[in-house]
């Protein structure tokens, strides 16, 4: 018999902020698991997102296959009551999809997505690095962000503002989840 477990993605931009969401729900929520999309190498994954946007940015050259086969294990636990994704495209990819309960898109800020990636990704760059880093993303990389804007964000079942805290962003997820789970409950006991 398979889980019932409660899926829930989220997205956002690079360094918007989701694999530190996930491991602060994590600490809150019983018996929750995570997956994280970047722990994955995937057959088609994109090394040019500025020509994947620029050809029509489909979200299904990704073969999620792997991801899936972890849902399904994580399923199969009945212990699990929680599977979190950290996972960058809501409803968007075919396979992934059908095992989303909810999708939430933290909706962080441009720049502060640049700082907090500078200063995670680049602490021991040179200046010229540095430099040379912010040029690609005005020429290139920017466009991904804005597709992700574009697409995931009105895909998604709720957006929360990525400039707060993140306890009062974790509080928000968590009310997200209280009301579901008692509008859920209320529809099987009619």
């Amino acid at each position: 018999m398979i889980n019932k477990a409660v899926i829930i993605a989220v997205s956002s931009v690079t360094a918007g902020g989701k694999t530190t969401i996930i491991n602060e729900l994590k600490k809150k929520m019983k018996s929750a698991k995570s997956l994280h999309f970047d722990d994955y190498d995937f057959e088609g994954e994109v090394e040019d997102f500025h020509q994947w946007v620029m050809n029509g940015a489909d979200y299904n050259e990704w073969n999620l296959e792997p991801l899936k086969k972890d849902i399904l294990k994580f399923k199969g636990d009945n212990e699990t009551q929680y599977i979190l994704l950290d996972y960058p495209f809501a409803y968007k990819n075919d396979l992934i999809k059908q095992f989303i309960d909810y999708a939430i898109f933290i909706d962080t800020p441009l720049d502060i997505a640049m700082a907090r990636r500078v200063l995670r990704d680049m602490y021991n760059a040179t200046g010229n690095e540095i430099r040379e880093d912010m040029s690609f993303y005005l020429k290139y990389a920017r466009i991904a962000y804005e597709e992700m804007l574009k697409t995931i964000l009105p895909n998604s079942d709720y957006v929360i503002d990525g400039s707060m805290e993140l306890d009062e962003i974790v509080k928000q997820i968590m009310n997200i989840l209280k009301i579901n789970y008692v509008s859920k409950t209320n529809e099987c006991n009619s």
